[in-house]
Order: structure tokens, then sequence, then C-alpha cells
């Protein structure tokens, strides 16, 4: 199996163009044990993910992403970069724009080109969820806006967003103090949400920065996460922290994250790098 080790601010990838490589497995359950082997990052490649690259009747390609325990994944928003990027590179783009499906929806990316090279890709990542079925989370219906969750021993004032996926948002003072696989692991295998969640620790700098740190449901501790940097944004808008355009700082840089008022969808533009290719037994 051919592959592409890919990342978007270090939340990394094994990229796989299934519409090439013609043995891999057919099951969503054999794919799903594939991805739990190639993601080891000690006995494997080393990912937060698979994802694989496949045909669609729908839109230009379609993505599917397996988190690295083998769970199934609607939506991931930096590998969603790197993929348009890959096809960009491959000379099947007509234009700067990709239509791209996914369990989440499609998604249309951006290429953003200097020269011949490709500077970033800004995504087009539909409105967000707001109603807490839908997210989902238990609970009466109406927006989750800065609501109690208790914890165990703690209590969280949250703020929940699906961007095609879930998403609990909190609040901090000071990032850095924040116990990120203890809370983290807790909160995204609560009750309250029935697909578990993905978990955003967020520190306002000012209106226009925020600091995030991200627990990812099925993944644990990423250094990034497209989607959630897109949830954090929204909920600083939705509690008058911020503005609807704001910059994300995540550990190995930032995304640009706007909220259209107009539209009401919610844009994300930012980098994707190859780290290298290789080739895994099947």
């Amino acid at each position: 199996m051919k592959f592409l080790k890919v990342h978007g601010l270090g939340n990394d990838f094994v990229l796989v163009d299934a519409r090439e490589e013609r043995d891999l497995p057919n099951s969503g359950s054999e794919l799903a044990d594939l991805a739990v082997r190639v993601c080891d990052r000690h006995f494997g490649i080393g990912a937060d993910g698979l994802v694989l690259i496949k045909e669609s009747k729908t839109a230009d390609m379609n993505m599917q992403i397996f988190n690295s325990d083998g769970s199934e994944a609607e939506m991931c928003g930096n590998v969603i970069r790197c993929a348009a990027k890959y096809i960009f590179e491959k000379g099947q783009l007509r234009g700067n724009h990709l239509h791209i499906e996914t369990l989440a929806g499609i998604m249309v990316p951006e290429i953003i080109t200097s020269g011949d090279q490709v500077k970033s890709v800004r995504v087009d990542m539909g409105e967000p969820v707001l109603e807490r079925s839908l997210i989902p989370m238990e609970g009466d219906p109406g927006p989750v806006v800065s609501e109690p969750l208790r914890v165990g021993e703690n209590t969280f004032t949250v703020t929940a967003v699906s961007m095609g996926n879930p998403h609990c948002v909190i609040f901090v003072k000071d990032i850095e103090k924040v116990p990120l696989t203890v809370w983290g692991r807790k909160i995204e295998t609560h009750p309250a949400f029935p697909r578990k969640t993905n978990v955003e620790f967020v520190q306002v700098v000012n209106r226009g920065e925020i600091i995030m740190r991200v627990w990812e449901r099925g993944a644990g501790h990423t250094l990034a996460c497209g989607t959630g940097a897109c949830a954090a944004a929204v909920a600083c808008a939705l509690n008058n922290l911020t503005g609807r355009k704001v910059i994300v700082g995540l550990q190995a840089g930032s995304l640009l994250i706007e909220w259209d008022k107009d539209s009401g969808r919610v844009y994300m533009t930012g980098p994707a790098e190859v780290a290298f290719r290789g080739e895994y037994p099947v």
C-alpha cells in the first residue's frame, strides 16, 4: 500500500489513494483494523488517523476518515486541506476549488497558491449546528451556550457545537494549567454525549485571537483540530468573547477562522504539508 504521511499543523495522517490501491480491505471492520495498525506510533507508521481518497458520484472525490482507535470520523478540517493539496499537485483539479464528499456533507476547499506552490488551503466548512439534539447532546431542546456540565467532582461551563462532528468547548484562564488528558478523556465519554465528543479548551487572548488545546474523540491529545478550531471560534462569538474572525493558536501554528455573518458559513484557512512517502504491507 503506497501512502503519504501528511499533516496540518502537526495533526498527522496516513493518506492513501484508494482509487489506485486496489488490494485494500473492503469491509469497514477490516479498514478499522488497518487504521489501528498503521497509526500505531511504535509498530506502525504513526498517525492520528488513516484517510482514504475514493471515487464519488456526487463530488470530485470522497474522503473516508478513520481515527487511530479504528472509529470512523465524519470530518476533519486538517486532513481535508492535505487531501485538497494532494489532488491539486496530481494535476486532477480544474481551477482552484474542489468538492469533497464526507460523512458531514460536501466540503469545498480552495487552493491558495504563490507561483506554482500551494501556500495554504481555505475550506468552506458549512454552517455550524447549534441545536442540542443534532450535536448530539442530551437535554432540553435549544442551543447549548455557557451551560454547566457536571463531570465527576468538577463542574465545567460548556458550549456545544457541531461542525459535522460534535465539539464541547470550555473556556479557561490559563491553558497551560489544563490537565488535558484527565479532563479530555472524561468529557469525551460523558453520558451527555451519546456519540462521544471532541473537547476544546480555549483561552481568549483578545477579540481577534485565542489559544486552543484539543482532546479528539477517538484519537486523544492531538496538536491541532480543524473542526475544533471552527467550533471554538463559533463558541467564542456566541459568548461574545471575540468577533467572528479569529486566529486560533495551536501547538504547532495557527488557523484563521471566519464565521460569515451573512451566509452563516464557517471558513478555515491554514497550511497542509507532506512529511514523507512510503509503502506499507497489507
